[in-house]
């Protein structure tokens, strides 16, 4: 009679295993085979996929995806629960087995087959010289069976190949690959599949040698990284360290702030891309860096607090000296004196905070300006009623320009006088510049005329002209001499003496017409 299930293949499992239940009832669900796998029977038909061409996973991922098969006896299914067999359609009937038949066996390189297929659906493995029982298929055709546990195999395989690729990319942690290597090799040894399991054990464990070789330089790698990562917090602890050593007094907190921002800022960057570094390392540094930083806020805010009481002590004393400024304000321009030395006084009381400063400086200046601003006043004033004053001088300069012309020096002094009198009488003028070119234009006809007094009077001195005259004497004398020792040289018409006579001659001459004899 033909079941309505689909027929299941049966696993043997070795003989110390836990004794299995009894025969299940033909024709019901429970004719499912007692698989090591613990999976739900696949349906022989259905195409197979090959793993590789499942996306990658993660080491920790790929691990516990992948079944384990445990090495030791499966459990009875009283200890594990069976998953329940999938609806499977009814199949069309199929012919019962040939007893006897064999299935065409997967061929290993050198002719042998892997597997085998028994009379009665056993189903075995070869390794080296051995056969090994991997399970059962009652119910299919041989070749159906084999395919079956090839198909086991061909899952083991791309496992294998998954983790080959994996390393040659790289990217994946080595000690990470090693650890699912190990899980597949676990699968491998011993496993219900019909296959070349000695070729994949031989892959597993080539590879195994290169992920342990690979796992020593990542973890040489890690040392390095993790002796760099300890030198460069060491340092930013040193540079924050530096800080906390120096003076408060010297130090210009906007900057220093800013600074110590910029290396906690570079701690926690460093701690949260860097390399994990040693717990006891790690919190020693960490200690450094937080006590160097307390200091500095510590000193901070002891030179904020001593700044702000400088602050009002400043604001305080220049209050006063704003309440003094303002009230010179009735005073007028005789405040200036007073509010310049207040204005000293201000330069040497120090800064009172910059908007403090702005604000009080303003009012300060205020009442300066009030002061000033009458100076200015006054000024305009005087310059508007100097007009009048400027036209009478340039008049007296005009009139002061024809004293040149007069030939008589007592009576150019004469005009010279009644000009400076009546100029003293008009007074000053203002602006002080046109004032100041006015009395230099007088200033050189006064000059003028003194400079013609003093020559006049050299020439009319009596003892200058005593001197003068006798003088005159002394070079005729001397001019006469030199004209006779002139004339005996040219009778001993000696070159030399003729030569020297009228040098001599030429310059008593010289002298004497400069004295006017």
């Amino acid at each position: 009679m033909t079941s309505d299930t689909t027929p299941e293949p049966v696993e043997t499992v070795p003989e110390d295993a836990p004794e299995q239940v009894s025969d299940p009832t033909p024709g019901t669900a429970a004719d499912a085979a007692v698989d090591t796998d613990a999976e739900v029977t696949p349906d022989p038909d259905a195409e197979v996929t090959s793993p590789a061409a499942e996306p990658e996973m993660l080491p920790e991922v790929a691990a516990e995806a992948a079944p384990e098969i445990p090495a030791v006896p499966a459990p009875t299914p009283a200890a594990v629960p069976r998953p329940m067999p999938r609806p499977m359609p009814t199949p069309s009937p199929r012919p019962a087995p040939v007893p006897g038949a064999a299935a065409a066996p997967a061929a290993a390189s050198d002719g042998e087959p892997w597997g085998r297929v028994d009379d009665d659906g056993t189903v075995s493995v070869r390794e080296g010289d051995q056969w090994r029982v991997v399970g059962q298929y009652p119910d299919g055709t041989p070749a159906e069976a084999l395919a079956y546990f090839e198909r086991k195999y061909a899952d083991l395989a791309g496992e294998v190949t998954l983790l080959e690729a994996r390393h040659r990319r790289g990217g994946a942690a080595a000690s990470d690959l090693r650890s699912t290597a190990g899980a597949v090799r676990e699968r491998v040894t011993g496993a219900m599949a019909v296959g070349d399991l000695a070729a994949l054990e031989g892959r597993l464990t080539a590879l195994e040698e290169q992920l342990t070789e690979a796992t020593a330089e990542e973890a040489q790698a890690q040392r390095e990284a993790v002796e760099a990562a300890i030198a460069e917090r060491t340092q930013v602890v040193e540079r924050i360290e530096a800080i906390a050593a120096r003076d408060p007094k010297s130090i210009q907190w906007k900057q220093t702030t800013a600074e110590v921002t910029s290396l906690f800022e570079q701690w926690q960057s460093h701690q949260s891309t860097g390399p994990r570094l040693p717990k006891s390392v790690g919190q020693q540094l960490w200690k450094r860096f937080r006590d160097a930083r307390s200091i500095i806020d510590k000193h901070r805010r002891e030179f904020y607090s001593s700044l702000d009481e400088q602050h009002k002590g400043a604001r305080d004393a220049k209050t006063r000296l704003i309440e003094r400024a303002e009230a010179l304000a009735p005073r007028g321009e005789d405040g200036i004196g007073t509010y310049r030395d207040l204005l000293d006084q201000w330069k040497t009381t120090g800064r009172a905070g910059k908007k403090a400063d702005d604000a009080l400086w303003a009012r300060f200046k205020a009442a300066g300006d009030a002061l000033y601003g009458a100076r200015a006043d006054r000024e305009t004033a005087e310059v508007e009623a100097s007009k009048e004053k400027i036209e009478a001088k340039q008049a007296l300069l005009t009139e002061a320009a024809g004293i040149s012309k007069e030939r008589d020096t007592t009576k150019a002094r004469t005009l010279l006088t009644g000009i400076q009198r009546r100029w003293d009488d008009i007074g000053r003028v203002f602006p002080r510049d046109t004032e100041r070119g006015l009395d230099d234009q007088l200033r050189k006809i006064e000059q003028a005329v003194k400079t013609r007094e003093e020559s006049e009077w050299k020439s009319n001195n009596p003892e200058t002209k005593a001197r003068q005259n006798d003088m005159t004497s002394q070079l005729h004398d001397a001019i006469t001499k030199l004209e006779d020792e002139l004339a005996e040289a040219e009778k001993s018409k000696d070159k030399a003496k003729i030569a020297k006579a009228k040098d001599a001659l030429e310059a008593r001459r010289g002298w004497l017409k400069a004295l006017g004899g």
